[in-house]
């Protein structure tokens, strides 16, 4: 919202929310009435574009936010370094509310103008006047337009809510308010009445026309430079002809400089070019390398998973994942089997897939282009681990200090808790970090102080041992129901606490510390009992009289910035601990390794923790 909202600021279907394309209901009522009763050869070329070019413009935009999002991520070329936050995430959630406008204003007119019924498919003097209508009156009219919103009473709203966001992504541009759209709308409907006014419209030109704003809009914003220098050699004009994404954020940034639409001629003309455009685009071309001082390795969950992921669908990832039972995630089914079968066949290695800062530690996440299921494909552990290795080894030839292992990277079976990699290569410099520390750390704190019995109902994996050791070391009784897990962990206890290890199959204590147990388990467990996780994975919720407390994860400082999506299933500015526990590794300067069979002492994780501003997750 503007500082102070003015008249039409909300658009007129805000209230309708995700339900806001039934508005489109009439387009489609009509082209289905048509083809009932005339047949698929009534249908004219300038109707049947309305809704396919719509379409089209979303996934224009959607493949401008992901490459965007990967580039300012991974690349050199940034233009602000200033991080993203949800706010801005969910200010610009309704990008697409001007594309639905324009599908409607242009039935209407198609409606309204019988000379559009019968426009040709493309005429090439019809697309040279809109060129050059669009060069002159438009961008002039523009830029005086813009200036006008930068006076006190216009900005203050209307104009404000755009430049709200300092560090623009692609859509950021077409966040207004409704009114500025309308005369957006009005502005770049010039070259398109004209030329239907002059009888050499055609339907493609338009929707090239609408094409190449959309492509200059989200290029501007995108954050990133990406235009050549040897465009601008090639033909020194260009600079007066068409802006570049460092020139554009320059007005994010110092507000009252490089007003022009795409066109900086027009700034050149009344002096209000910023004076640091040149040096900005030359130095945002240069770039720096950035050296992270940790990577977090994760990797795909679900199928749909890659939506949630930070170069994917922001308004997706900037909420804990979903159930893919949700009804607008099947419609992307197909594209998700796509997208899974392009990484299967063509992912080669980890990509950047989001950048986090804490004061001036620089971190990165990076992912394997691996799915759940493969995890678990025997056939394909070798292959994966290739993958771990690769990404461990780019880092340790980079000087990043740590890298942490998330979700199942760091399984036991399939590469035993990263020691395959630490025995491979004894002289790694980049540390490897499991995380079970900190995970035993989270655990141990939601147990309650007063507890007496805590039911064991996991596995042996280090986790387990470490909790299990903890609790009997604190007179903690703990039950545990089979046998052979019970008598490896038996061996483990120090003979003076051994007692407080118990094997029953019929004390069922209301405390259980579980791994990922199934629906007959959980059935099994008296009413009112609190599950604990210990997995990275969340238990499914199978019965309304329990409490499930989350996977292990705490709060974030808030001094840790760029943070827009969330992680997994957790929920907003939440952190699993196994990705804390590697930040921690590099805050601390620890110089020894985390994984195979060690476990870092849990007071000592816990207490870094706190100390650098990570808070309990209290909440389930």
């Amino acid at each position: 919202m503007a500082t102070r909202p003015g008249p039409l600021t909300k658009w007129p279907w805000h209230g309708l929310g995700n339900f806001k394309y039934v508005v489109m209901a009439p387009v489609v009522a009509h082209g289905v009435r048509r083809v009932m009763t005339k047949g698929w050869g009534d249908i004219d070329v300038s109707f049947s574009l309305i809704l396919p070019s719509l379409l089209l413009r979303m996934i224009h935009n959607q493949i401008w936010i992901s490459i965007s999002r990967y580039q300012t991520a991974r690349g050199k070329h940034r233009i602000v370094e200033r991080g993203i936050e949800f706010d801005q995430v969910d200010r610009e959630r309704g990008w697409d509310d001007q594309i639905i406008f324009n599908g409607l204003v242009f039935y209407v007119g198609y409606l309204a103008m019988p000379s559009v019924r019968r426009l040709p498919p493309w005429r090439t003097d019809g697309a040279v006047v809109t060129a050059l209508l669009h060069a002159g009156p438009v961008e002039f009219l523009y830029y005086w337009f813009h200036r006008a919103l930068h006076h006190h009473f216009l900005y203050s709203r209307y104009h404000s809510h755009h430049h709200a966001s300092i560090a623009t992504e692609p859509i950021t541009s077409v966040i207004h308010p409704f009114a500025e759209h309308v005369v957006y709308f009005i502005l770049f409907a010039i070259p398109i009445l004209s030329t239907i006014y002059m009888g050499n419209a055609s339907a493609m030109a338009i929707v090239v026309y609408i094409a190449f704003i959309d492509f200059m809009n989200n290029m501007g914003h995108c954050n990133f430079e990406l235009v050549p220098r040897w465009l601008f050699q090639v033909f020194p004009p260009l600079k007066y002809l068409m802006y570049t994404p460092s020139f554009h954020s320059l007005h994010h940034t110092q507000f009252r400089t490089n007003y022009s639409l795409f066109m900086p001629f027009y700034d050149y003309i009344y002096n209000t070019m910023d004076k640091s455009s040149d040096e900005l685009y030359e130095s945002s071309m240069k770039g720096t390398e950035e050296t992270p001082d940790l990577v977090h390795l994760t990797h795909m969950t679900n199928l749909q998973s890659a939506y949630h992921l930070r170069i994917g669908i922001a308004s997706i990832a900037s909420k804990p994942y979903i159930d893919s039972s949700a009804w607008y995630m099947w419609t992307l089914w197909p594209l998700a089997w796509l997208s899974m079968a392009l990484v299967w066949i063509y992912g080669t290695s980890a990509f950047v897939v989001e950048r986090i800062k804490l004061n001036k530690m620089q971190m990165q996440t990076w992912a394997i282009p691996r799915y759940n299921f493969q995890y678990g494909l025997t056939w394909e552990r070798e292959s994966i681990n290739d993958l771990i290795e690769k990404a461990i080894l780019d880092a340790d030839v980079r000087g990043v200090k740590v890298i942490s292992l998330g979700l199942l990277n760091q399984a036991k079976q399939l590469n035993g808790n990263g020691e395959l990699f630490r025995q491979k290569y004894p002289k790694l410099g980049v540390r490897i970090v499991d995380g079970s520390g900190l995970a035993t750390a989270v655990v141990l704190k939601s147990i309650p102080s007063d507890a007496k019995q805590v039911f064991l109902h996991t596995g042996t994996c280090k986790i387990a041992r470490a909790i299990a050791l903890a609790l009997c070391g604190r007179g903690v009784q703990v039950i545990m129901n089979e046998k052979k897990e019970y008598d490896m962990l038996k061996s483990q206890i120090p003979l003076n606490r051994a007692s407080y290890l118990k094997l029953s199959s019929s004390d069922t204590p209301q405390l259980w510390i579980v791994d990922n147990p199934d629906e007959n388990e959980q059935r099994k467990a008296p009413k009112g009992t609190v599950f604990i996780p210990i997995s990275q994975f969340p238990i499914k919720k199978l019965r309304k009289d329990c409490t499930y407390m989350s996977t292990p994860a705490m709060r974030i400082p808030e001094e840790m910035n760029n943070i827009h999506s969330c992680e997994n299933w957790l929920p907003r500015r939440v952190m699993s601990a196994w990705h804390i526990a590697g930040i921690l590794h590099a805050l601390e300067g620890w110089s020894m390794h985390e994984c195979g069979d060690d476990v870092m002492d849990v007071e000592k994780s816990w207490s870094a923790a706190v100390r650098h501003g990570f808070l309990p997750l209290t909440k389930a």
